[in-house]
């Protein structure tokens, strides 16, 4: 399933997550808020600037696909999009759910990222 597969998904989490995948690290970045928060692999990445490296670093390291699996509203500034990677990776592929925090504004606050399991 592509992100048009998503219907309602806010256009910030959208950009955030066409950007990610295409390695466009400013069109990423831009989706954060003043003070973000990205919590991934056991590591947190505080600040705009520790969320840009963050960005980079992740942008660079492998290669892989991205195929949305689901989207779920939890309200009107909480969602978590699930999607499987398949890639150059160890392991090869994984399904990953992104849980995303937004502003009044619509930026993205917080960005949490771990292992999902349909359920």
């Amino acid at each position: 399933m592509t992100l048009d597969g998503l219907p309602g998904l806010p256009a910030r989490i959208r950009t955030y997550l066409d950007a990610h995948r295409g390695h466009d690290v400013p069109a990423a970045a831009g989706c954060f808020g003043p003070a973000p928060v990205v919590v991934d692999d056991g590591r947190t990445h505080r600040g705009r600037d520790a969320v840009r490296a963050w960005l980079e670093r992740t942008s660079a390291e492998y290669t892989y696909t991205a195929t949305a699996l689901t989207a779920v509203s939890h309200d009107d500034r909480r969602w978590t999009v699930a999607q499987r990677l398949e890639g150059d990776f160890p392991g090869g592929t994984v399904d990953l759910a992104h849980a995303f925090t937004l502003d009044d504004e619509g930026r993205i606050t917080g960005l949490s990222i771990a292992p999902w399991t349909a359920g």
